[in-house]
């Protein structure tokens, strides 16, 4: 497929949502539906396509921290919005307040996750009715990917770090996705070598670069204001087989992986 018919790409956010668990750093993932038609049945973050509210300059009056930049102040919003819905952790604070909404205040909201998720609120009346602010100001931007221009879906993702609160519950939302964990980087890696545990090549590759720190304020302080370096992966052909690569520059444990050799 060349440039100039590769499908456009759909801004995206992902969120990693980490805590310190009893034996270092875990970060909450989710097991994708298996009628979903992109990684189905994969262990991923949550997150999934921007929609065009996201974008809604009306929003801005009910943000903390946003980014000046509209696109990336629309991935911050997703990224919140997509942890609401699919996990049920909400980043916001009441208005007037300088600390998070509560486990008590968040239990009031939850019926929100399905009215947001199908439409039939909008997310701006959701925030108004409710007297919310939208936490920017606690996500780090973690990394940016974009799906290869040979596949026939496209995303363009912004990854994004946030602590989740003590007392919010990390739930999958039964739609999207049908199961959930805690884990450990360096146990979910293990799983997926031992083939226990479906991680996509991209998540595979972030989850392994969370796994350099030992803790969220490692992790946070570790990312916080680092280079991202945008990563558009590849192919390339060689004599000993075909690889996919991605940027060096990028700091991923490994800049390429060979493909497995398809049946004739």
């Amino acid at each position: 497929m060349s440039k100039d018919t590769a499908a456009r790409p759909a801004p995206s956010a992902t969120i990693l949502m980490l805590r310190d668990g009893g034996e270092g750093l875990e970060v909450f993932m989710v097991v994708r539906h298996h009628q979903i038609d992109f990684a189905s049945g994969a262990l991923v973050f949550p997150g999934g396509k921007a929609d065009p509210q996201d974008f809604d300059p009306a929003l801005k009056a009910h943000l903390d921290g946003a980014a000046d930049d509209d696109d990336m102040r629309a991935m911050q919003v997703s990224a919140i919005r997509e942890a609401f819905e699919e996990c049920g952790i909400l980043l916001a604070r009441a208005e007037g307040s300088s600390g998070l909404i509560d486990g008590a205040r968040l239990a009031t909201l939850e019926s929100y996750r399905t009215s947001l998720h199908s439409g039939a609120t909008p997310l701006i009346d959701f925030v108004r009715n409710e007297k919310l602010r939208l936490a920017c100001d606690q996500l780090v931007h973690f990394a940016h990917w974009v799906t290869p221009e040979m596949m026939p879906k496209r995303f363009d993702t912004h990854f994004f770090l946030a602590a989740a609160p003590a007392d919010h519950l990390a739930v999958h939302d039964g739609h999207e996705s049908v199961d959930s964990v805690w884990v450990r980087p360096a146990d979910a890696i293990a799983q997926a070598a031992a083939g226990t545990r479906t991680i996509i090549f991209p998540t595979l590759r972030n989850v392994e670069k969370l796994g350099a720190f030992d803790s969220v304020s490692a992790a946070m302080a570790g990312t916080r204001g680092a280079r991202i370096v945008r990563v558009l992966p590849w192919m390339e052909r060689r004599e000993d087989g075909t690889f996919l690569c991605i940027p060096v520059e990028a700091g991923y444990a490994i800049s390429e992986e060979r493909m497995p050799e398809r049946g004739v």
